[in-house]
């Protein structure tokens, strides 16, 4: 019930980070995929001697969802999983968030992830079968600091996931979210640089360290397969335990 064999799993931000290690999770358990991120170079490297496609593609333009089910269509690809993993997180104080950034951010972290949904939602529903794994966060729930942008986008991942749900799993399409806690990504990088905060963050974990990229092996492929054919509208929290505390 576990096996991807035969599926196509589309996993936007697929070139580095969590997105990478999830795609490299669901080809292990048999999916072809289809990598999207800006830079070419990133993807080749990260699909390696892997089966499947990269699409270099700025998902900040207003026509990437179109653009993006166009050279699937084109390629004869079409994905029965999407894994919306691109994200961005300013870090910026609320005192200083600028209409540039908030929109930005609310446009790739919670926005793209539904039309992105939508353009290959029709496809998903003619197969009857198909998987939405969006990115939640520790924000989705807990305020953070200089996290406002960031944390909005990511409290709306939670709802977004529980609307996917409603919409469209009677035609067979399942949809939630994982929310990791601190991995070792670009987006962490600041926390990861300094000792201190990264022993800090494990502290507050149940577990008593970090996230490995590894650890959201399991909970991606559980999350892509039939193993998890009656979940969904669901946030699983990969965090060690950290919301536990």
């Amino acid at each position: 019930m576990f096996s991807l064999a035969g599926k196509t799993a589309l996993v936007t931000g697929g070139g580095s980070g969590i997105g990478r290690a999830i795609a490299h999770a669901l080809s292990d358990a048999g999916a072809n995929l289809i990598l999207v991120a800006r830079r070419q170079s990133n993807l080749i490297e990260a699909l390696g001697g892997r089966n499947g496609e990269c699409i270099a593609l700025d998902l900040m333009n207003e026509d990437a969802p179109t653009l993006l089910l166009e050279k699937c269509q084109a390629a004869k690809l079409m994905p029965d999983i999407i894994v919306n993993a691109a994200g961005i997180n300013p870090r910026v104080h609320a005192d200083e968030v600028t209409p540039e950034v908030w929109n930005s951010t609310i446009h790739l972290n919670l926005s793209v992830p539904f039309f992105l949904a939508q353009k290959f939602s029709n496809h998903m529903m003619k197969n009857g079968w198909g998987r939405i794994i969006n990115i939640a966060s520790l924000q989705s729930e807990r305020a953070f600091l200089n996290g406002i942008s960031y944390g909005a986008s990511k409290g709306g991942i939670t709802q977004l996931t529980r609307a996917m749900a409603e919409a469209w799993s009677t035609q067979g399409i399942n949809a939630n979210a994982i929310a990791p806690g601190f991995f070792p990504t670009d987006l962490t990088a600041a926390v990861f640089e300094n000792p201190e905060r990264a022993a800090h963050s494990a502290a507050q974990t149940a577990i008593g360290r970090n996230g490995e990229l590894e650890d959201l092996a399991g909970p991606a492929v559980f999350l892509a397969s039939d193993a998890s054919r009656y979940v969904t509208g669901q946030v699983l929290y990969v965090d060690g335990g950290y919301t536990a505390k």
